[in-house]
C-alpha cells in the first residue's frame, strides 16, 4: 500500500541523524497498530528483521520502551535478546542482559487491584492487565465511560500517591509506580555502553511517551518524533507503517564513525 502524500512528505522531512546514533522506541502504535485489547495485536514477519537490522546499524544501541511488561515483550516479539524498558521504566534490561527491576511492593496494589476488577465485573467492556508492579483498565470497547472510569480509577489509586501515578493512555488508565519512567529509562540507557555518546532517538505515539521525549531533548541532537495525532513533538511520522518506512532510511544509513563514549576504556 503506497503512502498518502501527507505522510510521505513527514517521512522524508523528518531528518536523520548526522552521527552515531542510538534508537528508543515504543511498541503499540509506534511499531504495531493498536488492537482492541493487549493480546489482539499483530506482529507480522518483517517486523524482528527490521529490528535486526537497525540494531546492527546502531552498534547494539536498540531498545524497546514500553508500557508492556518485558516478559510480555519477549513472548510477543519471540526474541530476549533486546535491550527493553517494561512497565514504563519499572523494570529493565539493559544491552549485557542484565535485569534492573524496581523495588515495588506488589500488595501495595492490592485494594485498587480488587476496585478495578469490580469495575470490570459491572462493565463486560473493560479489560484490566495486571502487570504485577502495575495495574492497566482498557475501555476501548467502553469509551463513554471514559470521564467515569477515570474519576473512578483516580478515587481508588488517591491512597496511594504520590508512590503511585496514574497515566491516561490511549483508551486505558494505569496506576503505577511514580518514581519509575520512561524518562528515567532512556536517561538509564545513555549512561550505559553502547548508548552512551550516541545521537538519541525516540519514538513514541501516546502522552506516556512524552517522557521519553523529554529524555532525548536533554542530549546533543536528540531527536524526538511523534506519531499519528495524540502527541506533539518537533517531527512526526503518521503511523506505524510511516515509522517503519523511515527507520529503513536509517537502517540504511552508512556505518558511522567512532562512537565518542565519555565512560570508554582508553
Amino acid at each position: 500500500m503506497q503512502l498518502a502524500p501527507r505522510e510521505t512528505a513527514a517521512v522524508h522531512s523528518v531528518p536523520l541523524p548526522t552521527r552515531p546514533w542510538c534508537l528508543f522506541l515504543d511498541v503499540d502504535g509506534t511499531l504495531l497498530e493498536l488492537a482492541d485489547s493487549p493480546g489482539g495485536v499483530a506482529v507480522d514477519e518483517a517486523l524482528m528483521p527490521l529490528l535486526t537490522r537497525l540494531r546492527d546499524a546502531a552498534g547494539g544501541a536498540l531498545a524497546l520502551v514500553s508500557g508492556r511488561t518485558i516478559e510480555n515483550l519477549d513472548g510477543l516479539l519471540g526474541c530476549t535478546w533486546l535491550p527493553m524498558a517494561g512497565l514504563h521504566g519499572c523494570e529493565r534490561r539493559d544491552a549485557t542482559g542484565h535485569m534492573h527491576v524496581a523495588p515495588i511492593a506488589v500488595e501495595q496494589l492490592s485494594d485498587v487491584r480488587e476496585g478495578l476488577q469490580r469495575m470490570v465485573t459491572r462493565h463486560p467492556g473493560l479489560l484490566l492487565e495486571d502487570k504485577g508492579a502495575g495495574l492497566a483498565l482498557h475501555f476501548l470497547k467502553a469509551r463513554e465511560l471514559e470521564h467515569e472510569l477515570r474519576a473512578e480509577v483516580a478515587l481508588l489509586a488517591a491512597p496511594l500517591v504520590p508512590r503511585f501515578t496514574i497515566l491516561d493512555g490511549h483508551a486505558v488508565i494505569e496506576v503505577k509506580p511514580a518514581a519509575h519512567t520512561k524518562d528515567s529509562a532512556v536517561t538509564s540507557f545513555m549512561e550505559e555502553s553502547p548508548f552512551r555518546g550516541r545521537q538519541p532517538i525516540f519514538i513514541g505515539d501516546d502522552v506516556t511517551d512524552y517522557g521519553g521525549f523529554a529524555a532525548v531533548r536533554r542530549f546533543e541532537g536528540g531527536l524526538a518524533i511523534a506519531v499519528g495525532p495524540r502527541v506533539k513533538s518537533e517531527w512526526w511520522l503518521a503511523d506505524p507503517r510511516a515509522v517503519r518506512d523511515w527507520l529503513a532510511q536509517l537502517a540504511a544509513l552508512p556505518t558511522p564513525g567512532p562512537v565518542n563514549d565519555p565512560g570508554a576504556t582508553p
